[in-house]
């Protein structure tokens, strides 16, 4: 453990070193009663008797300076305590000695004992008990160990064994499991026994290092000494939720329950405010185990026992519950409701991690049927577990049941139901429950609502909720900024391409991402600056682009970061786009000679630019390389290949390398059906053209806005234009389904209101359908509506097109023709 500061040299070490180290040097001053060593520990320390005195006065003075800071004052009125004339006894430390472990001051601690060493000032268990408390809050525990261990060996005090569980729950607190396994042998050693508080720290050690298997086992070992209660069993309830064992957790509630309906409590609340067992702490062998759901009641109390089974997915088991439960009403003002309401939220709470929706409901179902009031606490673990697989609606109903309640939500609660509308998309409800959160410890959930911004595209959104952030002081982390460069990297409208105002503007939305992640100390991801390369790539910046992959480099190799392939494919994406298919040529050829591993992504941007560039040659010789580094060509890789292929008009082999992709189990896309259409439309081939229109129908594969210009056009350059009108109207129909039952349910629901419609609004409400992300139906109903208005009859039964028909019966004779 690093400590700052002065470190101090071990216990022993320093008693060695001291003159009255010498064995059996003086008389150790017998032990005080463990019931004014635990007032001591926990309440304040009353300063000698009867008249006030210099030594009492010295004390406070040095209290008092320690508070203030003023240590080398402490240490002279310290070492002004210890040159006067009148005599010390260890009493007259313990007010000093306090003070430093409440601080704690484990220094100043150690400068007392040293005093008290130089004047052979012999410890009693009070001035023990509150070094090691010091020693152990200060972290210390090399030293605290050394303490208990080396006085028990050689002063003849015995530690009692708060002093070894306070030493424990430091080692649990410092994380320190070696520190207690020393602890644990020495208590073995010296026969000292254990207490609840003991098995209450080790359960805290075993949960830190994530140890489910000690934890039973230290069930095991606390049933053999001791009978069950209400305060012991909620912590083993914490550990197993801690540790995911909703199992152990629900069977020990399951218990918890039925001692609490038995009457036999014994829970008390403690001058400090904290809720502990009455009971005196005397061990007495448990007779329950368990996996059992009851525990041994009196022949009146049999009925009272549960009858609950352990499968979270059947709520009606956890109503079959005893009509005598209505005992609980007794306690509801007591703190053993508390209790068990806190063990029932730290088990929804462990359902929210697990995802088990059925036993959160069903624990929700018992606290009813128990009478037991849910705490705002409880809530926010039942809405975590049931709205992943609910919804956000069971939240909300969970939220109005709190209000009518008069209960106030957590934030968290608040911010998990935001979080769950963002992924869902309901951008309204997740703002307002984001307005309505004060504080938040974590970006988490705007981010979440940043994200569903950017996936509906509404920048505005995203302008407030970050003011709202601000106002919260809640500092952005990587993920929001990356969200960021997503966002407001797009300046220009959909389909719209960039110019010099929206380049300016674009510049100065990246300086100003930039400065705010400089100002909170927040450098690039991979995902950051690829976002922000995307944006320079859509607005046409070459320059800008090569600049800032230099960036790139500069800062990914200063912090030993991989730069990878995800950020070179973005560059070399966009140059080609940009008609910049040697400089993308030159960054791959760069990217190669640095020792960046290509991807199956950056083989297929590159093949894609040798289409562009008509070198087939160099496609193949990728296609190579691709395969020598173990990835496979790809769909996309068959479109690129294709697509060169007929740049060179060799409609046959395109076609041939679309069947070989069919026959290695590629989906083929609508994108790789379009290139061929295309090229096909260009060259009038309308076999061709026909040919995969109806195999794309085959392989259900539906069509697209670019599938119903390229076959429209090609009949329309070709004067067929009542075939062109047919062709588009069956094409639009398959883009809608290509299923007839369902063309019938669109056909009530489109047809009137926006196909057939004389509204003006008509087209309005269409394009309503576009904004709304379903471009591929708004062109349909579009072109369909367009039919309607030139006079053509709209079919709502595509497959009974003469037209399509017609594809269908001339299929396999156009394949036999088109085979080599």
């Amino acid at each position: 453990m690093n400590r700052v500061g002065i470190r101090l040299c071990s216990i022993a070490d320093t008693l060695c070193k001291s003159k009255s180290c010498e064995y059996g040097r003086r008389n150790v001053i017998g032990r005080l009663e463990l019931c004014r060593t635990l007032a001591t520990f926990n309440g304040n320390l009353f300063l000698g008797y009867g008249e006030e005195s210099i030594t009492k006065s010295l004390q406070v003075q040095i209290v008092d300076a320690l508070r203030l800071g003023e240590r080398s004052i402490a240490s002279s009125l310290l070492f002004d305590l210890g040159k006067g004339n009148h005599s010390l006894k260890a009493d007259d430390f313990v007010y000093i000695l306090n003070h430093c472990a409440r601080s704690p001051d484990p220094l100043f601690v150690m400068e007392t004992w040293r005093l008290m060493e130089e004047k052979e000032i012999g410890l009693n268990n009070e001035c023990y008990f509150l070094m090691v408390r010091a020693l152990c809050k200060g972290g210390y525990l090399e030293e605290a160990f050394n303490l208990i261990k080396f006085i028990g060996e050689n002063h003849g005090i015995y530690p009692l064994l708060p002093v070894y569980n306070c030493f424990l729950g430091a080692c649990a607190k410092m994380q320190s499991a070696i520190h207690a396994n020393q602890c644990l042998d020495l208590m073995e050693c010296r026969r000292v026994g254990k207490n609840e508080i003991t098995y209450s720290e080790l359960l805290k050690l075993a949960v830190w290092q994530q140890n489910l298997s000690a934890v039973h086992e230290i069930w095991k070992d606390y049933i053999k000494h001791y009978s069950l209660n209400i305060i012991s069993l909620r912590k083993f309830i914490w550990s197993f939720t801690r540790l995911k064992d909703l199992k152990s957790a629900y069977e020990t509630l399951q218990q918890m329950v039925v001692l609490a309906i038995s009457g036999k409590v014994f829970v008390i609340r403690t001058g400090e405010g904290r809720l502990s067992s009455s009971r005196l702490d005397i061990p007495i062998p448990s007779k329950g185990e368990l996996g059992s759901a009851k525990v041994k009641l009196g022949e009146n109390e049999q009925s009272l026992a549960l009858k609950i089974g352990t499968d979270a997915s059947n709520t009606d088991k956890s109503k079959s519950v005893s009509a005598t439960v209505g005992m609980l009403n007794n306690y509801k003002s007591l703190p053993v409701m508390k209790v068990l309401r806190w063990s029932f939220s730290d088990l929804l709470h462990a359902c929210a991690q697990a995802r088990d929706y059925g036993l959160a409901e069903q624990l929700m179902v018992l606290m009813e049927n128990l009478g037991l009031q849910p705490s705002s606490h409880t809530y926010d673990g039942f809405v975590r577990a049931v709205i992943p697989t609910r919804g956000f609606s069971a939240g909300m109903k969970m939220l109005k049941v709190m209000e009518e309640r008069n209960m106030k939500p957590y934030a968290s609660t608040l911010a998990t139901l935001s979080v769950q509308c963002s992924k869902e998309l309901e951008l309204d409800l997740a703002e307002a429950l984001l307005h309505q959160v004060c504080e938040c410890p974590h970006p988490y959930p705007y981010n979440a609502f940043l994200g569903a911004c950017d996936t509906m595209d509404q920048p505005e959104r995203a302008v407030r909720l970050l003011a709202k952030m601000r106002q919260l002081k809640l500092q952005p982390d990587i993920r929001t900024y990356e969200l960021l460069f997503s966002l407001f990297g797009n300046v220009n409208a959909p389909y719209e391409e960039g110019n010099i105002l929206s380049q300016v503007d674009l510049i100065k939305r990246i300086k100003a991402i930039e400065m705010d992640m400089a100002k909170n100390g927040v450098q690039h991801s991979h995902l950051s600056m690829k976002n922000l390369l995307k944006a320079l790539g859509a607005e046409g910046m070459t320059r800008e682009l090569l600049q800032y992959l230099h960036v790139a480099k500069n800062l990914f190799c200063h912090t030993n970061i991989y730069l990878g392939a995800p950020i070179y494919n973005t560059v070399l994406h966009y140059l080609i786009e940009s008609e910049e298919s040697y400089m993308a040529i030159e960054i791959f050829k760069n990217m190669k000679s640095c020792g960046f591993r290509p991807n199956a992504a950056t083989y297929n941007i590159m093949i894609d630019c040798c289409s562009t560039i008509r070198c087939f040659k160099s496609a193949y010789a990728l296609v190579s390389m691709m395969v020598r580094d173990g990835f496979y060509p790809e769909s996309i890789t068959y479109t690129a290949l294709i697509k060169m292929l007929l740049e060179y008009e060799n409609f046959d082999e395109a076609l041939n390398l679309l069947d070989q992709a069919c026959l290695e189990g590629y989906q083929l896309d609508v994108l790789l059906y379009n290139t061929i259409l295309k090229k096909a439309s260009e060259k009038g081939r309308i076999d061709i053209m026909e040919f995969i229109v109806e195999r794309m129908h085959q392989d259900k594969v539906q069509p697209d806005p670019s599938t119903c210009h390229y076959v429209f056009s090609a009949y329309v350059d070709r004067g067929f234009n009542n075939t062109a009108m047919e062709a588009l109207q069956v094409l639009s129909m398959w883009m809608i389904s290509d299923e007839d039952s369902i063309l019938e349910e669109k056909k009530r629901e489109f047809e009137d209101d926006f196909v057939l419609s004389e509204d003006f609004e008509a087209e309005s409400r269409i394009l309503q359908v576009f904004k709304d992300n379903d471009e591929h139906l708004a062109a349909a109903l579009l072109n369909l509506r367009w039919c309607a208005i030139l006079g053509f009859p709209i079919s709502w039964s595509p497959n009974q097109s003469q037209w399509a028909r017609g594809l269908t019966n001339n299929y396999d004779s156009t394949r036999t023709l088109l085979e080599p």
